[in-house]
């Protein structure tokens, strides 16, 4: 199987500045349009973007779409932006009629105010979407969802080297039909970073990140091919800030070495970037 068509291409640095290892900044629109080419040509369908991507959307809109499925997000509705406006923001930005997938960035805020799935369910049934689901952070908030009986018909959540907890969920859900996207394949670029240079916050992980990094030739192939291997999973979504970037990611992803076994719990003060300290 050529695991290349397994990947998504996530959108967040057309939009912001984004990530740890992220030195470059955004990405211009000119690299986009040269990403989304060799994307397409290296079947790679999926794009995940947000409208909370800053200018993500719209950059992508000035792109010709036809051969991917784009899949974005919203942020907690108002009186103002309901669910059906910030929908139609996202398809007059992106320059389509539907989306394939449309996911609550803040899917707690669906648990509080029940009649978002309702809106959801509406959105799906008058086409402008072919799925919904939620962009998850932790496994108990899909297991609050699920027990409301909201059932996605595709969830996004963070699973990597370091980060097993949705692994059971995701083998349940997947095995009744529901599309499982992962992100975060990197950890933001964190298995990169030399350790030396990281603040004490990481101290639990810099021996393993070293030791992967003397050890493993091509890891970033090595890291995507250990998520990409796993069976329920459908799409591994990358974040790329050029197309050296993604030509790199890429290459040699199938024959790549596999990773050594990790036994070690790692704490979410790892696994959640938004609990990283910044200094």
């Amino acid at each position: 199987m050529n695991l290349n068509s397994k990947v998504g291409l996530g959108t967040v640095q057309f939009g912001l500045d984004y990530g740890i290892s992220n030195k470059s900044g955004r990405t211009n629109s000119e690299e986009v349009s040269k990403i989304l080419q060799y994307a397409s040509e290296n079947d790679i369908d999926t794009l995940d973007t947000a409208s909370a991507y800053g200018e993500a959307e719209k950059i992508l809109g000035e792109n010709n779409l036809g051969g991917f499925r784009v899949i974005s997000k919203f942020m907690p509705p108002n009186e103002k932006e309901t669910i059906k406006v910030q929908l139609q923001q996202s398809l007059e930005k992106l320059k389509q009629k539907n989306i394939y997938g449309y996911l609550a960035h803040r899917p707690m805020d669906v648990l509080e105010n029940p009649n978002q799935w309702d809106e959801l369910l509406k959105a799906k049934e008058e086409k402008l979407v072919t799925k919904i689901g939620f962009s998850l952070n932790k496994p108990e908030e899909l297991t609050k969802l699920l027990e409301k009986n909201f059932i996605p018909d595709l969830i996004q959540v963070p699973y990597n080297y370091f980060d097993n907890r949705f692994q059971e969920q995701m083998i349940d859900l997947h095995s009744k039909g529901c599309e499982i996207h992962t992100r975060s394949a990197f950890l933001q670029g964190l298995f990169f970073m030399e350790s030396e240079s990281l603040s004490s916050h990481f101290d639990e992980v810099k021996p393993e990140i070293k030791n992967l990094q003397n050890s493993i030739k091509n890891l970033s192939g090595s890291l995507l091919k250990f998520v990409c291997d796993c069976s329920y999973i459908d799409r591994v979504i990358i974040g790329v800030e050029n197309l050296s970037q993604l030509k790199d990611n890429l290459n040699g992803i199938s024959t790549a070495e596999n990773l050594p076994v990790i036994t070690k719990n790692i704490s979410e003060n790892i696994l959640m970037p938004s609990l990283w300290q910044k200094n």
